[in-house]
C-alpha cells in the first residue's frame, strides 16, 4: 500500500515548500499548545514541539481510524537573538520592533523537523540551524518593509522569500528552506529512508 504523507501543519509557506518535492500530502492542524517551559532553551523547544505535533495529529488520525502506515511531518521553529527565544510577532507593533532589535546583528533561527512513521509509531529528528546577518536599518526602512509585506506571522518578522532579502548583510547555513520553516533537504533524505524518494 502506498504510504501517504501528512503535513502536520496549517502553515502556508511549509505547504508550498512540501509541494516543490511533488509528491501528493494532506495537511492536518495539530491542537497543542505551543507555549516554552521555564527557562527551556529554544533547541529543547522546537525538539519538544516538533514531536509534539507529530504525536498529536498521529493520535487523532488513530482515534478516526485513519492511516496506520502513514508518514507524518512536523516542524517548528524560533528565532534567537542574545540567547532569547523571538517567536511571531502578530502586530506591526511588534513586527517593527523585532527588526529594529535585529538592525547590524546576528539572528538564528532555529527549525526542528520530525518525520514520524505511523506504522510503527518511531521518527526520526534533526535540528537545522540557519544565521541570518542584517544589515543596519533605518526606522523608516523597517516601517515601510513591515507595511509592504505585512509579515506579522512569521518568526523573525519577515519573509525571506520576498522582499525580506532587503534586510540582510548575508545568510549562513546548510539548507536557505529551514529559514521559511521546513528544511527540505534533510527531509528528502529522512523520507528517502522510509521508502518514499520524490525521484527515485
Amino acid at each position: 500500500m502506498q504510504k501517504k504523507l501528512i503535513l502536520g501543519s496549517s502553515s502556508p509557506y511549509r505547504k508550498a515548500l512540501l509541494e516543490r518535492l511533488r509528491i501528493p500530502f494532506e495537511c492536518h492542524s495539530p491542537n497543542i499548545d505551543e507555549s516554552p517551559f521555564t527557562l527551556e532553551s529554544a533547541v529543547d523547544l522546537v525538539k519538544r514541539l516538533s514531536i509534539a505535533k507529530a504525536h498529536a495529529v498521529h493520535l487523532e488520525r488513530q482515534q478516526n481510524k485513519q492511516g496506520s502506515g502513514d508518514i507524518i511531518i512536523t516542524s517548528d521553529q524560533v528565532a534567537v537573538l542574545n540567547d532569547k527565544i523571538l517567536g511571531k510577532p502578530h502586530t506591526e507593533e511588534n513586527a517593527i520592533n523585532q527588526l529594529s532589535s535585529f538592525s547590524g546583528q546576528k539572528v538564528s533561527f532555529l527549525t526542528g523537523l520530525c518525520v514520524f512513521s505511523q506504522q510503527d509509531q518511531s521518527y526520526q529528528y534533526i535540528l537545522s540551524e540557519y544565521h541570518v546577518h542584517f544589515r543596519a536599518l533605518t526606522t523608516k526602512e523597517i516601517a515601510k518593509y513591515v507595511s509592504l509585506e505585512q509579515p506579522l506571522d512569521c518568526a523573525g518578522s519577515f519573509k525571506c522569500e520576498g522582499l525580506g532579502v532587503c534586510l540582510f548583510e548575508k545568510m549562513e547555513g546548510d539548507d536557505p528552506n529551514s529559514l521559511i520553516g521546513l528544511p527540505l533537504i534533510s527531509l528528502s533524505r529522512m523520507l528517502k529512508e522510509l521508502g518514499v524518494n520524490p525521484i527515485g
